[in-house]
């Protein structure tokens, strides 16, 4: 053969192992100008027949050793690859004059007949080095990255090297094909359409596996290349589809795209968006993108699968439950109801599930509403087990819990005949509260809005005021803030700000006589007085939401002082304020009265204060009755213990010793009945009295009650059961991002237009899942 160029051995060794290609892997065909050189394993066509090239001349070493030479090759007049089978010629690109618009690292052919240079362009710049050798073998090459690397063999380890972007990894037999199939899926040169070929689901291909072996053997020149074909297999089980170590369950994705949906409050719609479906495709071509029919009906099966868990949980629960009513609004006038459930579990851990949330007629009847949360108790069997109900504090809802509570009594299922059921939101009561306040001082409160408003109103005010506010020598940090009308702290924020600057309003006032909505003397003394009637009710409701998960026992002082500052503001001089708390005590009355006993047990049952609290407390509420109205507390306490011990599973254990598993018919049955009630009303010197006795838990800020009881549970076995019954009812349910808001809580408006039962399924899921994280 003809050498060319100044490495012309190395030249030689390159053409014997492109003749031996071509006389093993390649046909010559007549193309009616030229030979065509034919792949048989599916290459089909001459203007595919650069494919084989690419395989051929895929390397990435940038030497022939030890002199690098281009080398080209010819081309017909059509432009096709000939490859004759005597392989004809084969030269340095430095034989020939380059055109200076190409471009240096690429191959190009040369045409014999015509002289023309051409381009290549699918093969790209390549050389080959004699020491480089590939070993294939079909039969271990089983993985399916192997249709996207060629393994070249680099003196003694082997590199896998990619065929879209040339980069080189690891391709021992140790280094397995992880590494090489995540290189896949972030390589940028590679297109969705090949990762959808690559990994069809559910079929068999055999694919030819271009991996080419170039090396330097002077006495076994016809085995130094080889190309060789490989299969692969895909399986495609119960949605799951398996290429190597690498596993693609189908199902389990769509399930996962529901959960999201539900857990973010995202839109069903979002699954049709182009912008979704285009991230899905580039994330993961093999997931099949789902409608919103079929979106909607993964989630209904996420929320049935959940709901019999919730409801396993309910059943198992070795106490009782407590229920909290809230309404939520929706876009136009749509109202909803949602009926949440709070426990102490095995572990004492306070757990919150909504139940149901379901939509109602506003104009409905009291007996309509009451039936609505009856029915659902039962459809949770959990009508047995209820402990309390804690609704807001509204005449309204009066009619619905006795109706709720006589029926619950009828078949005995509450304690100390309902005595305890009916419990009022902390949290409500004083955002109640805080709107009588707000309505009363509207008028001081609109001349402090409108005057913050004025000074804002024009730069050359604002500057005018900036000037009262050095001459009055006010250091104030904050700026003067405008209320929002739907959130009631940021009306205290503005009283609070406005106070610091109360002289630079009235020397404000004396400058500019188009200012005359400054107030008078009386209203900034009575501004300061509603800004700490304010604050106060503030700093409580702070102390409401000041962690996830509020046991019953932390209100009872919180209430109290309450109770004491609006006695202390009725003796205020002032007509106003005294007239202003008076109102607020009619109402906070009607709130003590149903809910001050269950908080008093919640507090007796902290070790830190047990009797001493309400010992502390009820002599500055209640003066000379005080001791009368401990009494009502204590006997109410042994009341509810009597009633836990009597159904203790201690009691039934003991009686079924008693029995002895006999059939014998014992006729003073009913007087070991006698016996223990008796018992127990007579002899309280037991659980409670032995917790009562003991010395107080010294207090602590970082104190969690539910870990103290879960150590002494096994001391006091029938107190716990009753702890574990009060200290699960929710005293206050309005949640933190609502606690300042005016009216219901807000519906997400992606979720507004659903079908009831398609919304209850999301809302209900949507606590479930939160939980499970």
């Amino acid at each position: 053969m003809t050498k060319h160029g100044g490495g012309g051995a190395h030249v030689d060794d390159v053409i014997v192992a492109l003749e031996a290609v071509v006389t093993n892997y390649c046909c010559v065909d007549d193309h009616g100008g030229g030979g065509c050189c034919c792949v048989g394993n599916g290459w089909h066509g001459c203007n595919q027949h650069l494919g084989i090239c690419d395989q051929l001349f895929r390397l990435s070493s940038p030497t022939i050793s030890p002199q690098t030479k281009p080398v080209i090759l010819t081309v017909d007049r059509v432009g096709a690859v000939r490859v004759p089978p005597n392989f004809p010629y084969l030269c340095s690109l430095s034989k020939f004059d380059i055109p200076t618009h190409w471009k240096r690292p690429c191959l190009y052919a040369y045409d014999q007949s015509s002289g023309v240079q051409t381009i290549v362009h699918r093969i790209r710049h390549f050389s080959m080095e004699v020491s480089e050798v590939v070993n294939v073998h079909s039969r271990r090459l089983k993985s399916v990255v192997w249709n996207d690397f060629d393994r070249v063999k680099r003196g003694d380890t082997f590199v896998a090297i990619c065929r879209h972007c040339k980069r080189v990894l690891s391709g021992s037999s140790t280094s397995g094909t992880s590494h090489l199939r995540n290189h896949l899926i972030r390589c940028r040169r590679r297109s969705n359409h090949d990762i959808s070929q690559l990994l069809t689901r559910g079929k068999k291909k055999e694919s030819t596996l271009g991996l080419t072996n170039v090396g330097y053997n002077q006495d076994q020149r016809n085995e130094i290349v080889t190309v060789a074909s490989t299969n692969f297999e895909q399986g495609h089980v119960d949605g799951t589809v398996y290429t190597g170590s690498f596993s693609f369950d189908h199902r389990r994705s769509q399930l996962d795209l529901a959960r999201m949906i539900m857990l973010h409050g995202y839109p069903l719609s979002m699954v049709e968006d182009v912008g979704f479906k285009m991230f899905v495709r580039n994330l993961q071509p093999l997931f099949d993108l789902v409608t919103i029919d079929k979106v909607e009906a993964d989630c209904l099966e996420i929320y049935k699968k959940e709901k019999q868990k919730v409801y396993e949980e309910l059943d198992k629960l070795p106490g009782k439950v407590s229920l909290s009513a809230d309404r939520w609004v929706a876009n136009g006038d749509m109202q909803y109801l949602c009926l949440i459930a709070y426990y102490i579990d095995d572990s004492w851990a306070l757990k919150k599930k909504i139940l149901n949330f379901l939509k109602i007629d506003p104009s409905q009847a009291e007996d309509s509403l009451s039936e609505v949360i009856m029915d659902s108790l039962r459809d949770w069997d959990i009508d047995r087990k209820l402990f309390s109900l804690t609704i807001d504090n509204h005449s309204s809802y009066d009619k619905i819990v006795c109706r709720i509570r006589d029926q619950l009594c009828q078949h005995r299922f509450l304690m100390c005949e309902g005595q305890l059921f009916d419990v009022r939101c902390a949290a409500s009561t004083v955002k109640f509260l805080v709107q009588d306040v707000l309505e009363t001082s509207s008028e001081i409160t609109h001349k402090i809005r409108e005057s913050i408003r004025y000074v804002k109103s024009s730069r050359e005010t604002q500057e005018k005021f900036n000037e009262m506010v050095q001459l009055a020598g006010i250091n104030a940090q904050e700026c003067l803030p405008l209320d929002n009308p739907f959130q009631r702290n940021s009306t205290y924020i503005m009283l609070e700000a406005a106070l610091e600057y109360k002289e630079a309003f009235l020397l404000f006032q004396e400058r500019d006589p188009s200012y005359s909505m400054c107030p008078l003397s009386l209203d900034w003394d009575r501004v300061q007085a509603i800004t700490s009637i304010l604050k106060f009710f503030h700093e409580v409701s702070d102390v409401f939401v000041e962690s996830k998960h509020s046991t019953a026992n932390m209100y009872f002082s919180e209430i109290c002082d309450i109770h004491l500052q609006l006695i202390v503001w009725c003796r205020r001089s002032d007509d106003f304020i005294s007239s202003l708390a008076l109102k607020l005590k009619s109402e906070f009355d009607e709130y003590w009265k149903k809910c001050s006993l269950i908080m008093a047990i919640a507090a007796i049952l902290d070790p830190r204060f047990k009797m001493k609290l309400v010992e502390y407390y009820y002599p500055q509420i209640y003066g000379d009755n005080a001791s009368d109205c401990i009494n009502i507390v204590s006997n109410c306490v042994k009341a509810l213990y009597n009633g836990h011990a009597i159904y203790s599973p201690l009691a039934s254990h003991e009686q079924a010793s008693e029995n002895g598993g006999s059939d014998v018919k014992d006729r003073l049955a009913g007087y070991d009945k006698f016996l223990d009630e008796t018992s127990f009303s007579q002899n309280i010197n037991s659980d409670l009295d032995k917790y009562l006795e003991e010395p107080l838990f010294p207090r602590d800020v970082d104190f969690n009650i539910l870990n103290w009881w879960k150590v002494h549970a096994p001391k006091y076995p029938v107190l716990s059961m009753m702890v574990r019954n009060i200290l699960g009812i929710p005293i206050s349910k309005v949640a933190l991002e609502s606690l300042f808001d005016n009216g219901h809580r807000t519906l997400n408006h992606h979720w507004s237009s659903l079908k009831s039962d398609t919304l209850q399924a999301f809302m209900c899921s949507q606590d479930w899942i939160s939980h499970e994280l």
